[in-house]
């Protein structure tokens, strides 16, 4: 008789010491009452807390736990394709650590998957308690990624299932700087959604502030799509600004007789072509940079302990 499918669980935990068994204890008691066999993958991404020994003694009270530690952070996607890297599932779910992300809906994708759906994405319905601010540059800044992926991804996360099939071809994937919420849309496969209300954190923080945030939308824009080539980034900001007070000042001076004649002209059109040459440095260099980071193909990350034990 054939062993039922495994389910594999991927939570990458960057200091989050204290969620770590409340996320074991809820996967237990949904997974469980769902008759669902799996396991469960912490990795710890370069925690300066005690997630490792936390990891440790959970492991110890749940046998489908198991454990990677990095070296040190490798970040988030690092992390991600670590855990299905080292899955075992017939199907793998990746989701938060921090219960933001409600476990109860997992028994939905897994009979969407039994079904023949081989990608289940996990759609925010609601966005929790996010301020307007951000709320609005993730909508601008998923709005362009799905104009590139030609992929609706608003409202996408992390949360989702993929069927092994969509895993592989993600591992098999050369390059290193990786988006993954985008690739597993863009990989195909028959996709489904389900929707979800974000949680509130259970305890901790998050680790992810505004400018991690927004280095990690530059990140994740250039390393799938060419998109960021049209795009301004910070030097031009900076430019654009100082246009906008040398040339006012300029105008000022024009009007009030202060300047020579023809003048004004000639500085408008050198910070306009000052900040259209800034912008396509900054953007090109950036682009190098990832060229760079590429050919030197060194890893996505570097283990430094497992937990291995087989469920």
């Amino acid at each position: 008789m054939a062993a039922e499918p495994l389910l594999s669980v991927i939570l990458p935990a960057h200091n989050e010491a204290e969620n770590i068994p409340k996320m074991a204890r809820r996967l237990a008691e949904v997974l469980t009452a769902a008759h669902i066999r799996y396991e469960v993958l912490f990795v710890n991404d370069g925690s300066t807390d005690n997630s490792w020994d936390v990891i440790r003694q959970t492991a110890q009270a749940y046998p489908q736990v198991r454990g990677i530690r990095f070296s040190r952070a490798f970040g988030k996607e690092a992390a991600l394709y670590a855990g299905l890297q080292a899955a075992r599932g017939n199907c793998c779910v990746t989701l938060d650590c921090d219960l933001q992300h409600p476990v109860e809906t997992i028994p939905e994708m897994y009979r969407l998957w039994t079904q023949g759906i081989e990608v289940v994405e996990g759609v925010k319905r609601e966005r929790g308690t996010e301020s307007a601010a951000h709320r609005t540059a993730a909508r601008w800044f998923y709005g362009l990624i799905s104009k590139a992926a030609k992929t609706d991804l608003r409202s996408s996360s992390d949360f989702k299932l993929l069927d092994r099939k969509a895993v592989l071809v993600l591992l098999n994937l050369p390059e290193r700087n990786t988006f993954y919420r985008a690739l597993s849309a863009w990989v195909g496969f028959r996709t489904a959604r389900v929707e979800f209300d974000v949680q509130p954190r259970t305890a901790g923080q998050s680790s992810w502030s505004t400018f991690s945030l927004i280095r990690y939308a530059i990140s994740s824009l250039a390393s799938f799509t060419s998109a960021p080539l049209y795009l301004v980034i910070l030097m031009g900001f900076l430019m654009l600004i100082a246009t906008l007070l040398v040339g006012g000042e300029a105008l000022f001076r024009y009007f009030a007789g202060e300047a020579l004649e023809g003048f004004t002209t000639v500085i408008l059109l050198q910070l306009f072509t000052g900040t259209l040459l800034m912008f396509s440095l900054g953007i090109i260099g950036y682009y190098l940079a990832k060229i760079y980071d590429e050919v030197k193909r060194r890893p996505r990350y570097v283990i430094a302990e497992t937990l291995d034990d087989t469920p």
